[in-house]
């Protein structure tokens, strides 16, 4: 059997071994981890899916709204691709140039379209940075609560050897291997959440990046469009 598959095969016995015999705060321990490590996945598989769909849809938005050339047909363009950041952003700025038109019948105030506009930049990052303080404390806490399991793994296993009344390796190697188990179950729960959550901020910090850029093509157009 290859090497990894060994250790997965080898890590799963142990697992079982330990839950089989193990105190009920020892599997408490393991039963949370378990349950912050599923939880952390449906976030990634969550996040990867959204962030996804709406790079796709700001891509396709962002090419027909420079194409279009006008307030017109970038309304048009909205009407095309289903919900995204900057679909959502224009339609925040746009909602605030209509109000302006509507009750002075021109561009009056440019600096409450900008701040209109950073309003809905910091709403669409808001919708798209929920829940990712989940998988930054999967990452933070699983490894202690691990490391929680193994002490607590370790107390019992000395106790065992007390018990006993030996001192071979072979009668407290067992007990401390199945409270070893804990710890890696900890990391098997934080490092995924911690290198997605990395990865997640990143996308996020880009996507605010482009947000921040199409808001100042947005008033360049308002500019063309309404400008005395």
């Amino acid at each position: 059997m290859p090497g990894p598959l060994a250790a997965l095969f080898l890590l799963q016995t142990e697992f079982w071994n330990l839950v089989s015999h193990g105190t009920i705060l020892a599997n408490s321990v393991l039963a949370i981890l378990l349950a912050a490590s599923v939880f952390s996945w449906t976030i990634i598989f969550s996040k990867w899916s959204a962030f996804g769909r709406a790079s796709r849809n700001d891509a396709g938005f962002l090419r027909a709204f420079r194409q279009s050339g006008s307030i017109e047909g970038a309304i048009a363009a909205g009407e095309q691709f289903g919900p995204s950041p900057l679909v959502s952003l224009f339609r925040h700025g746009y909602r605030e140039v209509s109000r302006q038109m509507k009750s002075r019948g021109q561009l009056s105030n440019p600096d409450a379209l900008s701040r209109s506009l950073q309003l809905g930049t910091s709403e669409q990052l808001s919708q798209l940075e929920q829940h990712l303080n989940w998988l930054a404390t999967t990452a933070a806490v699983s490894p202690f609560i691990g490391l929680l399991g193994t002490v607590l793994g370790i107390i019992r296993a000395f106790q065992n050897l007390g018990s006993a009344g030996s001192t071979s390796l072979s009668a407290v190697g067992p007990g401390i291997a199945e409270a070893l188990i804990a710890t890696a179950v900890g990391l098997f729960a934080a490092i995924p959440a911690a290198v997605f959550y990395n990865h997640f901020g990143h996308m996020l910090k880009k996507a605010g990046e482009q947000m921040d850029d199409f808001g100042l093509e947005f008033l360049n157009l308002i500019e063309r469009s309404f400008g005395e």
